[in-house]
């Protein structure tokens, strides 16, 4: 066993082990079924719903040495449990390692959970010292509010809440309003093409300007993963002024995601954003989606969800991150 999985840390009974092959990807989707009705997940989610293993093992495809930072718990041959661990730079420096455990119910509250956050913590503690990052690093994990027995061991090891995030659901895109004169005069809206690209990336991180803890997002992974079908802008003359960056859900046709919805600072309250966001609903109920979800941080300082609300949009979950010094 390597220093990597500190067996020590367990109960009799159970070991860690590194994450192996698809096999093991059948077995993690099971323990986040199995985790369902204690977390209350929502299975709908598109920020964490309950994953098939396909999708589990493209998830642990883009970790950096998925063998080394994810891990599983085993009881019997069976996998019961598993942390992963990655990372990322933010717009202030911070480098934020995040860890993210699962573990069945019938096996909490018998220092599993503790095992497997101490096997993460000591993994990030290297991890940092190899980058050279120990002085601007954070460690954090992801709790939703239902995961009552996350939250718990996160707070008594001395995590705190910095922010969270609220998911909504627009149930029936057939209900949505009927398009009025919601542009102001001068402000025309149409798709994005790839010689929008770099204006689309621009209006979108510049949104963020003044908001914290938010992962530094290079214009090569915004072209990386772009997906235009679904995206729609607004000009003012030659100037784009914002967009709705939205998509249709890979494993479910059925649902749209309006991953994006950024307005210019000199552009809000003027109803552009509504005329975006209007707009990319339709294109995504044209495309097949029946129901449409969105999420948003709760300290959003631009009243956004008066905003979604008007349209139909309804609270569903509520995402919160942790933190933690690395020392």
């Amino acid at each position: 066993m390597s220093d990597d999985t500190p067996g020590q840390y367990l109960p009799a009974g159970f070991r860690f082990r590194p994450c192996r092959d698809d096999e093991d990807h059948n077995a993690m989707a099971v323990v986040r079924l199995g985790c369902a009705e204690r977390d209350r997940v929502d299975a709908h989610s598109v920020v964490e719903g309950l994953p098939t293993a396909a999708e589990i093992a493209a998830a642990s495809a883009k970790l950096e040495e998925p063998s080394r930072n994810q891990i599983l718990v085993v009881r019997d041959g069976n996998v019961v449990g598993y942390s992963t661990i990655r990372w990322w730079q933010e717009r202030d420096d911070t480098w934020l390692y995040l860890h993210r455990g699962y573990l069945l119910p019938e096996h909490r509250h018998q220092g599993i959970g503790s095992a497997m956050l101490s096997w993460a913590e000591e993994r990030i503690r290297r991890l940092a010292v190899q980058h050279g990052t120990a002085r601007s690093a954070m460690i954090g994990a992801n709790a939703m509010t239902s995961e009552q027995d996350a939250k718990a061991l996160l707070l008594a090891t001395g995590y705190r809440r910095v922010f969270s995030l609220v998911e909504l659901e627009l149930d029936d895109l057939r209900q949505l309003p009927e398009p009025g004169s919601e542009l102001p005069a001068g402000i025309r809206t149409g798709p994005i093409g790839t010689s929008h690209y770099r204006a689309a990336w621009r209006t979108v991180v510049d949104s963020y300007a003044d908001t914290g803890f938010t992962q530094k997002w290079p214009f090569q992974d915004f072209v990386d993963t772009a997906d235009p079908a679904c995206w729609r802008a607004a000009w003012n003359g030659q100037d784009m002024v914002g967009v709705a960056l939205c998509s249709i859900r890979h494993h479910d046709h059925t649902v749209g995601e309006v991953e994006e919805l950024s307005v210019r600072t000199g552009q809000r309250r003027l109803g552009i954003g509504r005329a975006l966001l209007l707009d990319g609903l339709r294109i995504l109920r044209e495309q097949g989606a029946t129901t449409a979800r969105l999420f948003t941080g709760t300290a959003n300082p631009h009243r956004s969800y008066d905003l979604y609300e008007s349209v139909g949009f309804r609270r569903q979950n509520e995402y919160v991150r942790y933190r933690k010094p690395l020392a």
